[in-house]
């Protein structure tokens, strides 16, 4: 039995995402990221089986024909996936989790397990905000950052499949924002009855 909730954090390349998500899981307890799979190379500052877990194209694949992905896709010429076993795991033990994907994997994952996912949208505060954030990271070519600006509108466009929508233009408002909806979620009847199960018992017997 599925306890916890998968929240699923979705954004255009760019704006704060993966920040927001490690601040989230630093700030509650009982939930943490699902550190994916990836194709890409390291960047500076970034570590092995902490911010993901790096390997080649033939042994991601070899993962896909097994079946260990919840879900993958390929992203700018790298492919990316989140390893199933790890997630259910961690939500039948009533632990919540946070996805950091995009709204392709999030289309995935929904259809898998629809009653237990939460989808948030991220936006930025305009599109000069978002073309600043991206040169400002650093990370890529101006033709990465070109691309990635040209993709941004397209995938915006799919907003309209979450449940919710945050700007993020203050990041501790955004953060906040966040927490009140995963205590919102945590304070479901259908999951406050497994919780208090004994208490509710209890009351209701005569």
């Amino acid at each position: 039995m599925i306890l916890g909730t998968l929240f699923i954090i979705a954004a255009a390349s760019g704006t704060g995402k993966t920040s927001l998500a490690k601040a989230l899981s630093l700030s509650l307890n009982d939930i943490a990221i699902s550190i994916s799979h990836t194709t890409r190379s390291l960047r500076n500052g970034e570590q092995n089986n902490s911010s993901y877990f790096f390997i080649d194209k033939k042994s991601f694949k070899k993962k896909i024909e097994a079946s260990e992905f919840l879900e993958y896709a390929e992203v700018f010429g790298n492919y990316y996936g989140t390893e199933r076993k790890w997630v259910l795991e961690q939500l039948t033990n009533g632990k919540d989790v946070i996805l950091d994907i995009d709204w392709q994997g999030a289309k995935k994952v929904r259809k898998i397990m629809p009653e237990s996912v939460v989808g948030i949208f991220l936006l930025p505060p305009s599109k000069q905000v978002l073309r600043q954030r991206l040169e400002m990271r650093n990370r890529d070519g101006k033709q990465v950052v070109l691309d990635r600006l040209d993709k941004a509108g397209f995938e915006i466009s799919h907003y309209k499949d979450f449940d919710y929508l945050i700007v993020n233009d203050d990041f501790e408002k955004a953060l906040a924002d966040l927490r009140n909806i995963v205590c919102t979620h945590r304070l479901r009847c259908s999951r406050q009855a497994v919780k208090y199960a004994k208490l509710l018992k209890e009351l209701i017997s005569n």
